[in-house]
């Protein structure tokens, strides 16, 4: 059969891909033109425009072309954005506020930031080929422990603000949600007072803000669950808060403590003053500003609160062997499992960011750490010292670190402006309080020129001729690096892993060996279903650390941000049109957090539009089908949601009879339906536009779940289906790595009707939030704006017809696979034709039964074969949910359907008794080499079958470090710290 790619004309053009000057096309998508014509005769077409036709329903395909530009050349597009990158202004920052400069060690930055070994893994839901990554987790949290005082630590959170919305929710859950008040204090950074604004109204937590001292713990119905205090203050003030904890205990109310990091190396943690949760950001800890992010928050807690801590949990277990194991802890929380009684509706962590600042403490060390602290705490004083000989007047109790807030002299106090246009004139930022007081924070970037700059900036534009030298040497002899009872005493960072990498040699093979025992894009194709690991180009990546998008503060004048201006424009223009959409938010930092956001918007549509009727908001019912992501009702929730689920038929598509009755039933208090397209079964579905109409009919609006979009790009759109808002994961559709499980991106797109209600944010512009807009959802205001480079060159290297090409193959690579596997396994849902959208879903229910054989074991058994497993058991028990995308040759996608096929003859040898139905391959999976080379092989079957069983293994092979882990045991034993251990890290 013949066949005409896109782009041509007839079939004697079929080696040639669309005729573009630049070959990025060619290179993103995986599949080559003559692979192609033979999957597609497979298939029995003879173009991919006919079997694009013949797959998405007619009746919302687009009429026309995405309105994006032509696609551009790589080297010709990274020189562009360097022009358009130049815009922005790189001034040194001493704004605070939670953000401050760092230096992120070049051994860090070359091989962890910008290495794919470590920024395309997958979340690490298969342990055994995630040691690395779960091992430089499990240092992230011991950090967070030790410096923290407090000893359960979190695998991060998604920034600061976000973790302190977190421990709020986590403070009601703790008491039952009988106890509605919460407290915190005015002095709290400005971002996450706004953001626990946001989050309270729809937990039903009644929030009050004002000074400590005027604290009522009676406040709220059953009185305050918690308690939220920063430390230090946002304007440097080190408060002794022991006397508050203990009137909080005594009130059976929780204390928060929104902490420092590199202060908690000099100061008290808060542990040992008696907080109960502490929260935080690690992004000076060598992650750069970016404008906002991506930044790894933490959380740390006691060990009785570890059901309710939200987030990932790495802890220690056991694997089949006996050895030493890590993996996810107690994973029954989460809200893949739990839905509507989630801890959180958490999914993306920041991952990456928080292997990031773990290697920053390997790096330096405690005695780094504090050597950092002190000298940022000495440059500090110093500078207070020359204010003070200026006539200025540094504000607090004179017990200082890293911030300070000054009150200018007698007859200079209306002169704020004149001395923050002094200081921009140095190319320096300073943070402008309301009341013409100013504030400056310095940190580990800190340098005797800048404080000589801002010391002639605090004299008007004049040098001062102080000798900065001078000033350290007198404050410290002055005594005032002594922090009183505010010191520090405790150890912290014990273990040898803190103190065994001190030179380059050593940290770098180390973050090589981590790196080695963790599989990853640049080993294999991770075909996760709902998951679209695609490739991410090194194009895409090479903006993300340079200078003029890393090294900028979210909360710079936007003065100095014009290129990330232009970007964002541009970014939103865009997406307005690949989802038909009227705007665009770009500030949630992760898929479940624009989920949050666009049920907030919907919300917000209906609570004005109730107002403008007279009568109260009742509209609060969001219907959900029972294979939607688990974060679908866990954000219904967090939103003041009522989760009402809604059936699906034999063919995994909405029961269209459930979803009528039920929208009769709640036609009065009818919010919103969640739905995902295509379906979570990885089907077209021909109803999608009929299910709009009926929730549009009584009265609600329609969330579409942007998890699917890697199958509409180009061809169909959510506007287009019919719905009202939708999220889009930049971390799946629009190549942002996942980091091993963040970063992420979860801009929400939205219909006219509902761009009124989008989130605005009072700190970046504080006079000009929209009259009906939502509150931040997200620390910065735009979310994680260094990762938007990768999306924006990602649609601009491609252009329409490449968009287009890519979600056409990667439907084309989805189909392919589920024909070749059909003659061995069951395709559990295809579409009328039998045909299947992007991903597909194996059935291996019967398995169980016949050889005893179940999903996770093939699983593991696929990991002997290179391979990381497909999704397993969702959306259905005893499934796996295969997602290929379009960055993967067609020779990946055989060799991965071989180790499929190979697999299923492995389980028919055990059906038919050729194999023991314990002692097989697949239940003894994954083989490490430690088995294999044992003088100790006791299976009946061969180590060559166990470890090399297909040839090209031979060629290249991935060993898992660890044998099959122990989930329970690991449960029943917790352990989420490093444990002693001999020769750690060797």
């Amino acid at each position: 059969m013949s066949v005409t790619l896109p782009g041509t004309t007839s079939s004697s053009q079929t080696s040639t891909m669309l005729d573009f000057a630049d070959g990025f096309i060619r290179r993103h998508i995986g599949p080559s033109a003559s692979e192609m014509v033979v999957m597609l005769d497979e298939l029995g077409f003879d173009s991919l425009d006919s079997f694009t036709d013949a797959t998405v329903p007619a009746e919302i395909r687009l009429d026309h072309d995405l309105d994006i530009p032509a696609p551009r050349g790589e080297r010709e597009f990274l020189i562009a954005l360097k022009t358009i990158a130049s815009k922005n202004k790189v001034y040194r920052s001493c704004i605070g506020m939670g953000y401050t400069g760092t230096v992120t060690p070049p051994v860090i930055l070359r091989n962890v930031l910008e290495n794919p070994g470590w920024y395309t893994q997958y979340t690490p839901y298969q342990a055994e080929i995630a040691q690395g990554r779960l091992e430089a987790l499990l240092n992230f949290q011991t950090m967070i422990a030790d410096l923290t005082g407090l000893p359960l630590a979190g695998a991060s959170l998604l920034d600061e603000a976000t973790a302190a919305a977190e421990a709020m929710g986590m403070c009601a859950s703790i008491a039952n949600h009988k106890k509605t008040g919460f407290y915190a204090a005015d002095d709290c950074h400005p971002q996450t007072l706004a953001l626990l604004k946001t989050r309270a109204t729809g937990l039903g937590i009644d929030l009050k803000v004002g000074p400590i001292e005027d604290i009522d713990f009676a406040h709220g119905e059953g009185g305050l669950c918690g308690v939220l205090v920063q430390y230090p203050t946002t304007d440097g003030q080190i408060v002794d808060y022991r006397d508050l904890a203990k009137q909080a205990a005594d009130s059976k109310c929780l204390l928060v403590a929104a902490a420092d990091l590199l202060a908690l190396t000099v100061l008290t943690p808060p542990g040992e003053w008696g907080a109960d949760i502490c929260i935080g950001s690690a992004q000076r800890f060598g992650v750069p500003m970016g404008l906002g992010g991506p930044h790894a928050a933490f959380i740390s807690t006691h060990d009785k609160f570890a059901r309710k801590l939200p987030g990932r949990l790495i802890g220690v277990s056991k694997d089949s062997h006996g050895d030493r194991a890590l993996r996810m802890a107690i994973q029954t929380r989460e809200q893949h499992i739990r839905r509507d009684k989630a801890t959180s509706n958490i999914c993306t962590a920041q991952a990456l960011l928080a292997i990031i600042s773990s290697f920053y403490a390997v790096y330096h060390g405690p005695d780094g750490l504090k050597q950092i602290a002190t000298r940022t705490q000495a440059f500090t004083g110093a500078l207070a010292l020359g204010l003070e000989k200026l006539g200025h007047k540094i504000l607090g109790n004179g017990t200082i670190f890293d911030t300070i807030r000054i009150e200018l002299g007698k007859g200079r106090r209306h002169a704020a402006r004149q001395v923050a246009d002094a200081a921009r004139e140095r190319q320096i930022n300073l943070r402008e309080y309301a009341d013409g007081t100013l504030g400056v924070t310095l940190d580990e970037t800190t340098d005797r020129a800048l404080v000589a700059d801002l010391l002639a900036a605090f004299n008007f534009g004049h040098y001062t001729g102080f000798d900065v030298d001078a000033l350290l040497a007198e404050f410290d002899q002055a005594g005032r690096l002594a922090l009183g009872v505010h010191q520090r005493t405790s150890e912290y960072l014990t273990h040898p892993v803190f103190h065994q990498h001190r030179s380059e040699t050593q940290l770098l093979r180390y973050i090589f060996k981590l790196m080695g025992r963790d599989l990853s894009l640049a080993h294999s194709m991770i075909a996760l279903g709902s998951c679209t690991m695609k490739l991410n180009a090194t194009s895409e990546m090479i903006p993300v650390t340079w200078t003029e998008f890393a090294d900028i503060h979210p909360f710079a004048p936007d003065t100095q941000w014009r290129g990330y201006t232009h970007l964002f424009r541009e970014l939103e223009q865009w997406l307005c049109e690949v989802t038909g959409f009227a705007a665009v938010s770009l500030q949630p930092n992760a898929g479940a957090q624009g989920e949050y956001a666009g049920l907030l918007v919907i919300r917000a549509y209906h609570e004005h539009m109730a107002k403008k009727a007279g009568v109260e908001n009742r509209r609060h019912v969001c219907l959900i089908p029972t294979s939607a992501h688990g974060t679908n009702p866990a954000s219904a929730v967090m939103a003041g949601m009522k989760v009402i689920p809604v059936a699906c038929n034999d063919r995994g598509d909405v029961d269209m009879d459930d979803l009528k009755a039920k929208a009769e039933t709640h036609a009065d208090d009818l919010s919103a339906l969640m739905i995902t397209y295509p379906s979570t079964h990885g089907v077209f579905e021909s109803t999608i536009r009929e299910v709009c109409d009926i929730i549009h009919r009584h009265g609600g609006q329609v969330y579409m779940d942007g998890a699917n979009m890697n199958a509409q790009v180009g061809l169909t759109s959510p506007g287009n289906c019919g719905a009202d808002v939708c999220h889009l994961n930049l971390h799946k559709t629009f190549c942002i790595p996942h980091g091993g499980g963040g970063p992420g991106m979860g801009p929400i797109a939205v219909a006219s009707q509902l761009a009124p209600f989008l989130p605005e944010h009072p700190v970046e512009r504080p006079d000009t939030a929209g009259e009906f807009a939502i509150g931040p959802v997200s620390a910065a205001p735009y979310g994680s704006p260094s990762i938007l480079t990768i999306s924006y060159v990602y649609i601009a290297m491609m252009g329409a017809a490449g968009l287009k090409q890519a979600t056409q193959v990667a439907i084309l690579n989805a189909n392919y696979m589920a024909k070749r596997l059909s003659d061995h396994y069951d395709i559990l849902y295809t579409d009328a034709n039998g045909r299947v959208a992007h991903e597909f879903i194996v059935d291996c229910r019967a398995f169980e039964k016949s050889a005893d054989v179940k999903i996770e074991d093939i699983a593991k058994r696929l990991m002997d074969y290179g391979f990381h497993g497909p999704t397993m058991s969702w959306p259905v028990p005893g499934t796996l949910m295969i997602e290929p995308t379009e960055s993967e040759s067609k020779d990946e996608l055989d060799r991965f359907c071989d180790a499929m096929i190979a697999i299923r003859k492995e389980i028919a040898a055990i059906e038919a008794g050729e194999m023991d139905r314990q002692d097989n391959p697949l239940k003894n999976s994954p083989h490490t080499m430690g088995e294999v080379g044992s003088d100790n092989w006791s299976h009946p079957y061969t180590r060559e079958q166990a470890a090399w069983p297909m040839k090209w293994l031979r060629d290249a092979k991935f060993w898992p470090t660890v044998g099959r882990i122990d989930n329970t045991y690991g449960d029943r034993n917790l352990v989420c710290s490093c444990p002693p251990m001999e020769n750690y890290g060797e």
